[in-house]
C-alpha cells in the first residue's frame, strides 16, 4: 500500500500556500494555482512544510496520496513550472509562433492553427523542435498531447509530431515481388 500522502511537500521561498474554503491556494512567481480538498481530507500548512492527513473514514483513503500529489504539482508548477518538448518530423513539416497560437505546416493543403490557453507558452527552436511550458503539470500535458494528435506519428514512414526521446516502432510495408 502507498504511503504518497503522508510525506510531507517543503514550500519554498516566494511561494505562498493559503487554506480557502474551496480549496489550496499556491501562490508564486509562475502564477496562482487552486488545488480541490476532498471531504475526510485535511490539510495543515506550518512553517514551510504543507502536511496533508487523512481522518479514518470508508472510501478517503484513495484520496489521500491524490491530494497530496496535486498540492506538490502545485507548488512545483508555481515555483519551477513544468515543459513538455515536441519534435516534428517531416520534409516540409514545420511550426511557427503567431501571437497565442502556433501554426503548424504537417502536409495538408491548408495550415493548422492551434490556440494556447492562457498561462501556456510555446517556444519554438529550428523550425522543428516545441518546447510546451506552464505552471499547471496538467494543462501542459493537455496541451502537448493535442499537438502531437494534429499528426500522430506514422508507423510506416516515422513522419509526424513526437514526444522528444519517443521510443517508436517501425512497421515493415509490404514487400514488392
Amino acid at each position: 500500500m502507498s504511503r504518497i500522502g503522508a510525506k510531507p511537500i517543503s514550500v519554498p521561498s516566494g511561494v505562498s500556500v493559503t487554506i480557502e474554503s474551496s480549496g489550496i491556494r499556491v501562490k508564486g512567481p509562475k502564477g496562482v494555482l487552486t488545488s480541490p480538498v476532498l471531504p475526510g481530507i485535511e490539510v495543515q500548512v506550518a512553517g514551510g512544510v504543507v502536511q496533508v492527513t487523512l481522518q479514518e473514514r470508508a472510501g478517503n483513503r484513495a484520496y489521500w496520496g491524490l491530494t497530496r500529489a496535486l498540492l506538490a504539482n502545485a507548488v512545483t508548477g508555481v515555483s519551477q513550472g513544468f515543459k513538455k518538448e515536441l519534435d516534428i518530423v517531416g520534409v516540409g513539416y514545420r511550426a511557427q509562433v503567431k501571437g497565442r497560437s502556433v501554426s503548424f505546416a504537417l502536409g495538408y493543403s491548408h495550415p493548422v492553427e492551434f490556440a494556447l490557453p492562457d498561462g501556456i507558452d510555446v517556444q519554438i527552436e529550428k523550425n522543428t523542435h516545441l518546447v510546451v511550458s506552464g505552471p499547471d503539470k496538467q494543462v501542459v500535458g493537455e496541451v502537448a498531447a493535442r499537438m502531437r494528435a494534429l499528426r500522430k506519428p506514422d508507423p510506416y514512414k516515422q513522419k509526424g509530431v513526437r514526444y522528444t526521446g519517443e521510443r517508436l516502432i517501425k512497421k515493415a510495408g509490404k514487400t514488392g515481388a
